[in-house]
């Protein structure tokens, strides 16, 4: 059935399009009596207005986009949960897209959501430098970014929420030394994410401390997925490298070391214990349970978009960055009974 548009409702009273809209705007110099005959009309005809074209007439669309890499995982959706705490109340909808970490997709939703007049986007990137020139033309047009979890380079002053990856990965290091293991290798994930290089400075600065580093024991992967880690872990012992625990870059990646040490028939944790980053809920539902650094996700979804309106109702305010606190999480992927 066709939408009925305010030209209809123009049609049918014999009244021009503005004396429609402003009466249904309740604008306080339309005769009460043509009012009364518009909405009226407007009740019978089925006529639903367009808030969007309502809210762009008045410069906003009161759409936020949201950039992610995967919806795959809990991870972006319980960010998103907290997202929706703060817009959700002040009449935002969120515009979600998915990047599948490739960069030039990334770039494609941009430019899709500022051709759809968001008035601002969140983001967390799949590479660190690839599409720097693009959030630069966007923030130039004065669309507000605010960035969580992966930010850009330096160079580039934005609004950030993210934790202090290296000092969180240094205690998870810290913790399989504190348990007797010796040999801690180290599944990496892509270094266009700098999430991955703080991570690994972290794990090496422990290492380093403690005097028992090794080269061979880092594996670098292209991918986060569950196969990378299979992978990984997979070369370490084709390649013969002894290890008696491994750090994770990501749950994905240490869950798919941990299927293939399962397949090995290699018990963790009393043969190789595993550690990992994010603390979605993947980390509970593996056996044995796995020990992570837990991530306030929803907090960090509300203070983005805490800062993103703050953003959009004052382009002047300044840019922020905002350090979340996390937890390290012991499970049994660590602790022998």
């Amino acid at each position: 059935m066709k939408r009925v548009t305010i030209k209809d409702l123009s049609k049918f009273l014999s009244l021009s399009t503005s004396t429609i809209s402003r009466a249904l705007l309740n604008d306080k110099n339309i005769h009460p009596e043509t009012q009364k005959r518009v909405l009226q009309a407007a009740e019978r005809l089925g006529y639903k207005p367009n808030s969007t074209a309502l809210n762009l007439k008045y410069g906003k669309s009161k759409n936020i986009g949201l950039v992610v890499p995967e919806m795959i995982t809990p991870f972006s959706s319980k960010v998103l949960r907290g997202i929706q705490n703060i817009l959700d109340p002040l009449g935002y909808r969120v515009i979600i897209t998915q990047s599948d970490e490739n960069p030039l997709i990334e770039r494609k939703n941009l430019k899709l959501l500022e051709e759809f007049n968001v008035d601002g986007i969140i983001i967390n990137l799949c590479h660190e430098s690839f599409n720097e020139e693009v959030y630069r033309e966007l923030i130039n047009h004065e669309l507000p970014m605010v960035f969580f979890d992966r930010i850009p380079g330096k160079s580039l002053n934005v609004s950030k929420v993210i934790v202090d990856d290296q000092i969180k990965a240094s205690l998870v290091v810290e913790h399989l030394i504190n348990t007797g293991r010796k040999r801690i290798a180290h599944i990496m994930g892509p270094l266009t994410i700098r999430n991955v290089t703080e991570r690994a400075n972290g794990y090496k600065r422990i290492l380093e401390k403690y005097d028992i580093s090794d080269p061979d024991l880092i594996i670098q992967t292209d991918g986060m997925t569950f196969e990378h880690g299979r992978r990984a872990v997979q070369e370490l012992l084709n390649k013969k490298i002894p290890f008696d625990s491994i750090f994770a870059f990501s749950d994905t990646l240490a869950i798919g070391a941990m299927n293939y040490l399962h397949e090995q028939h290699i018990k963790i944790p009393q043969e190789v214990a595993i550690a990992s980053f994010s603390g979605t809920e993947l980390a509970t539902i593996v056996h044995p349970q796995l020990t992570t650094v837990q991530q306030p996700l929803e907090k960090m979804g509300e203070t983005a978009a805490q800062l993103v309106v703050e953003k959009i109702n004052n382009k002047l305010s300044p840019e922020q960055t905002i350090v979340m606190d996390t937890e390290l999480i012991y499970r049994a992927s660590t602790l022998s009974e």
